[in-house]
């Protein structure tokens, strides 16, 4: 039996301060970590760069953000969570049932 998939969207922070990684190739990293907690992606939307209301980081003003709409099983978010905490170009990860 095939296990029940729901439908997340997520919203993350790209942080590419100091690397030669360009935005597309950060994404498509993101992508392949869905793809690794069994979730399939089914619409990406790069809202760009956003100054942050409240700056954290004097050197970190602003960062790239991108939304992603996937299905995946239903303990997925808490993995990708995980997963996207030992990734250092995502700086901020949020994901909500869709």
């Amino acid at each position: 039996m095939k296990p029940t998939k729901r439908n997340y969207r997520a919203t993350f922070i790209l942080d590419n301060r100091g690397k030669e990684d360009s935005v597309d190739s950060i994404i498509e990293g993101v992508k392949k970590e869905i793809t690794a907690v069994h979730g399939e992606v089914k619409a990406v939307e790069n809202i760009g760069r956003r100054d942050f209301a409240r700056i954290p980081d004097d050197q970190f003003p602003s960062g790239v953000y991108v939304q992603m709409d996937f299905s995946a099983p239903a303990g997925a978010a808490a993995q990708l969570h995980e997963r996207l905490r030992l990734n250092d170009n995502v700086y901020r990860a949020l994901v909500e049932n869709a």
